[in-house]
């Protein structure tokens, strides 16, 4: 793939502020803007109702169908662990042991990925852009302070979470699968209005210097890169994780649904690689952003600020410098052919 001049991340202007006149066909119309606006709104709302209510016509659904396999030996596993360990084990240890077996099990793929040159030619997005044992092995040396010393003593905070607002631990009282299935929704998009606005101000001069360069050290990023970053990055942005389980855990087990999924999530749009449908179901998600749209904000060093959906750079025209990319790519490929 064609890539663009090197970028200087302290002299590159932000789309957002000052978008160039060449950049203006590339800005939503204002009907796109509204209907922007109203995919938003519905999507901050729409997931609270299906979170916190039963929804009938939804339980009729699998009323009629069989259980699923293994489900009594979960229940019986599930008695066992709560009988055998006390909450704040459950909560403490359950929650590092899930967060490091999930990181480090989605970030095997990419790593294997690098060894295989069909899958180098097909899906990596920066192709000439290879990864290196010595850039790899400086990645997992951050990555293990910031898991072990900034990340653990957080998580140790789970149990005082629980008990603070009364979350249960009990099988019985798990919510039920469509509930589930909107609290993390609502929970993805609570985290990626809070990444967006603050990813986009650790863009401001002083903020990127201070603190956010660190992480742009990479700039064809790699799956094990997604928690590389300055101390204070962790946090900041990290505050977006809790806030949706402030507004939607009912039960421990959404901790732990939704770790796997950001973690999934921010794992595959560090990879690299522009993995097709049949690979990646995330596709499926409608304004979902992926690797492409990620992998070009580490390019580019600068737009496409949000991490799982492309609305807010949308509708704010920081996604300006990425549609004219690949609308160039596009033109001279046509032109080839």
């Amino acid at each position: 793939m064609e890539q663009p001049m090197p970028v200087s991340p302290d002299t590159i202007k932000e789309p957002s502020k000052a978008p160039a006149a060449d950049m203006s066909a590339f800005l939503p119309s204002a009907g796109r803007r509204l209907f922007l606006g109203c995919v938003i709104l519905f999507a901050h709302l729409v997931p609270l109702y299906f979170a916190k209510w039963d929804v009938p016509f939804l339980d009729r659904l699998t009323d009629g169908l069989p259980s699923p396999p293994g489900q009594p030996e979960v229940r019986l596993g599930w008695h066992s662990v709560l009988g055998r360990f006390s909450k704040w084990q459950i909560a403490f240890f359950g929650s590092v042991l899930v967060h490091q077996v999930v990181y480090f099990v989605h970030c095997l793929p990419g790593f294997l990925y690098q060894f295989v040159p069909v899958i180098q030619d097909g899906w990596k997005i920066q192709g000439e852009k290879k990864e290196t044992f010595a850039l790899q092995w400086k990645c997992f040396k951050v990555l293990m302070f910031n898991q072990f010393i900034i990340q653990t003593p957080l998580i140790a905070g789970t149990y005082f979470f629980t008990e603070m607002f009364g979350i249960p631990y009990e099988y019985e009282r798990l919510p039920k699968w469509y509930q589930l299935v909107a609290q993390v929704l609502g929970c993805a998009v609570i985290e990626d209005t809070w990444h967006y606005f603050l990813h986009s101000w650790l863009h401001s001069k002083g903020m990127y210097k201070l603190i956010h360069k660190m992480h742009h050290e990479f700039q064809a990023p790699f799956g094990m890169q997604a928690e590389y970053a300055h101390p204070l990055e962790t946090l900041i942005l990290g505050g977006g994780f809790f806030f949706g389980i402030l507004v939607y855990c009912n039960h421990l087990v959404l901790l732990w649904v939704w770790v796997f999924f950001r973690l999934q999530e921010t794992i595959e749009v560090h990879s690299g690689y522009d993995l097709p449908l049949y690979v990646n179901p995330f596709h499926l998600i409608p304004f979902y952003g992926g690797a492409r749209f990620h992998d070009f904000h580490h390019m580019n060093f600068t737009g496409n600020y949000a991490s799982t959906f492309t609305w807010w750079d949308e509708l704010l025209g920081t996604d300006v410098q990425y549609k004219k990319y690949y609308a160039t790519l596009q033109d001279k490929r046509k032109k080839a052919e």
